[in-house]
């Protein structure tokens, strides 16, 4: 049932010393080998001596993106490029990529963590694990890959695109595990369904790089056949490896004894109280390469201190609500696409396909949902759609606040993504003349 039984089940106040030990461990290896923490923490008055509990992780400051971005390439790494294995980025399509480094003692230690979760999502070392994630700088492809290595696992390092061939490796390799993202796995399904295939093997799936809404789930299991299941990571924490869903479902673990998790208020940077939803921030506690001290990931979430069914006794991420940073504020109001996909979740006639697009018409901002319904000749039944949309509508005004224009539209015709889903077009920017 657990690969790492010692850790995975350690009773809270033995995990709390260890926490702490490493705490304060990294503190000091930060300060003594990073510049740019050797400047925050000497500012901030703060070295090992002054982490007496793991509650005076408040005095050390945070850190952020931009913090990485503004160090760009290499000056946030705390040993030198010799011993520097490996180099991975983020995609850089806000600004400078965030460049992460990995010693060896780093790389087997993301493999653990990876294994951990797989093991926890139920996959072992029988499995034939297809990998459907794009490798290069990503992190996804390549800590999926070496974590069910150490597990056992064989891997199909496929990558991502070309839908047939991966379809004809599932059925000629007797695929078990589909390890992509979720808005890939949708899709490669549809075209399976298309394909009147019904003989494949698949029976887990590893999904991650952006959320899931329930809706999605479903429809994942119900096309593929397989039991689909969650994991979380960024490539400034490690990858993933952060955190996974147990066979349980009901929130992802995170690997405490290597990150330690805070939730904080992202407006005042308070720390919110057990069970409270908020912003998670992490601390890695035993990176060599490239340690970060209380990061800021922007993820809205909450966590769950209990110990699962499952036995396991780390604490529990629930599903990513949405970001503090790219959330849409339209008339004055918050939105997150996950608000969205709770409102769609459930109706009868749509599918789990829909997009935001975000205008700007006489000086005010107009929010348009569209969605794709199930039955195109649902389109030809002008009462019946009417009817649907405004349910839609009131559903959406019930969770925003505000109202939002509903567009049904026909099945398949939304852009299907085989990396993250882009659910959000924002064209304020075009500053449009006006618009019925």
């Amino acid at each position: 049932m657990y690969w790492q039984k010692d850790i995975e089940t350690m009773k809270r106040s033995d995990l709390e010393r260890l926490q702490l030990e490493r705490l304060r461990y990294i503190v000091d290896y930060c300060y003594n080998n990073v510049p740019f923490y050797h400047e925050r923490l000497k500012k901030a008055g703060v070295t090992a001596d002054k982490i007496k509990t793991l509650k005076d992780i408040e005095y050390i400051p945070y850190t952020t993106k931009d913090d990485i971005r503004e160090n760009y390439p290499f000056n946030m790494f705390a040993v030198p490029m010799r011993k520097v294995a490996r180099v991975h980025a983020s995609s850089g399509t806000t600004g400078k990529p965030t460049v992460v480094g990995y010693t060896k003692n780093d790389l087997d230690m993301w493999a653990d963590t990876v294994a951990r979760i797989c093991v926890a999502a139920g996959a072992t070392e029988d499995d034939i694990a297809q990998i459907s994630f794009g490798y290069g700088l990503f992190t996804g492809a390549l800590g999926l890959h070496y974590g069910l290595e150490k597990l056992g696992a064989c891997v199909v390092p496929v990558s991502s695109g070309n839908t047939q061939k991966q379809i004809m490796l599932m059925r000629d390799f007797g695929t078990t595990l589909l390890i992509s993202t979720p808005s890939y796995a949708l899709y490669l399904g549809e075209v399976i369904k298309e394909m009147g295939i019904d003989d494949l093997k698949l029976r887990v799936g590893l999904f991650g790089g952006e959320g899931c809404s329930k809706d999605i789930r479903e429809q994942i299991e119900k096309t593929l056949g397989l039991f689909a299941t969650d994991n979380y990571g960024m490539s400034e924490i490690i990858g993933p490896g952060v955190s996974g869903e147990c066979q349980q479902r009901c929130g992802l673990h995170i690997n405490e004894d290597h990150f330690l998790p805070e939730i904080i208020d992202s407006e005042t940077g308070q720390v919110k109280e057990r069970g409270e939803c908020g912003e998670l921030v992490v601390t890695t506690l035993t990176k060599e390469a490239f340690p970060v001290l209380r990061y800021r990931t922007r993820d809205i979430t909450k966590l769950d201190y209990d110990t699962c069914k499952c036995g396991r006794t780390l604490v529990r991420m629930a599903k990513v609500m949405g970001r503090s940073d790219d959330m849409l504020i339209i008339k004055g109001v918050n939105v997150f696409p996950s608000q969205i996909e709770s409102a769609l979740e459930g109706v009868s006639h749509i599918g789990p396909h829909y997009q935001l697009v975000v205008r700007r018409v006489n000086a005010r901002d107009t929010l348009e949902v569209k969605v794709e319904l199930v039955d195109g000749e649902l389109l030809e039944k002008f009462s019946e759609l009417e009817q649907l949309a405004n349910m839609i509508r009131n559903r959406l005004h019930s969770i925003l606040g505000l109202d939002a224009k509903v567009t049904l539209v026909e099945p398949k015709s939304l852009e299907r993504f085989e990396g993250k889903a882009k659910r959000v077009l924002d064209l304020r920017g075009e500053n449009p003349k006006s618009e019925c």
